[in-house]
């Protein structure tokens, strides 16, 4: 009976190891095809991080989040996110800086100012750099969102790399575990065999 039961444990254990093993080849084929793609998109970009007096003129928290990275190609998901934030938005906020709104104010904002004006408003100076402004700010959300999508793609690809290695230790494991228990179940039937006493023969 317990030899059975280790038997029957040892090919669950089996069963299992074989499904980790497939869901680590996909996993680990998810995590390189995102990692390619991430890194051939954000390539295509031509971008190349911002060094020297790029850097100095940040605030200090921005360039030292970019000096990781000064000089390289941008090419991987946390340089994307970098850049992004520490870089692109920076630019953003100054450019769109005012008194009331020190800290910059949004493409929604400057874009809903420049709607409420008259046609005639528009075509003044102050209307025709609002409308830069607005264009500005549309063409460096519209980069920071892709950049950004590109470092949440290489984060889910860390991720899925991370399980699959994962759920390859997980079937390694269960693959010791079930030849132990095919081992002990042999060894258990064989102490079972040896403790039956042999048949003692009838007297003629």
């Amino acid at each position: 009976m317990r030899s059975a039961f280790d038997k029957f444990i040892s090919w669950t254990g089996l069963l299992m190891a074989v499904v980790l093993l497939l869901a680590g080849g996909l996993l680990w084929w998810a995590h390189t095809f995102i990692g390619d793609q991430v890194n051939d998109q954000l390539t295509m970009q031509g971008i190349t991080m911002p060094e020297g007096d790029a850097l100095s003129g940040l605030p200090k928290a921005d360039a030292d989040a970019l000096k990781p990275y000064a000089g390289s190609q941008l090419d991987t998901g946390p340089e994307a996110k970098a850049f992004a934030n520490h870089y692109i938005l920076v630019h953003m906020n100054e450019a769109s800086a005012t008194d009331a709104a020190p800290d910059g104010r949004t493409y929604e904002e400057v874009s809903g100012e420049y709607i409420t004006m008259t046609p005639e408003q528009q075509a003044t100076e102050e209307g025709q750099a609002l409308a830069g402004l607005r264009q500005t700010l549309f063409m460096g959300n519209t980069l920071r969102g892709l950049l950004l999508y590109g470092y949440a793609f290489a984060t889910i690809g860390t991720i899925a790399g991370i399980a699959a290695i994962v759920s390859f230790v997980g079937a390694a494991l269960l693959l010791v575990l079930f030849g132990l228990g095919i081992w002990h179940g042999r060894k258990v039937e064989k102490e079972a065999k040896a403790a039956v006493p042999a048949a003692v023969p009838h007297a003629v």
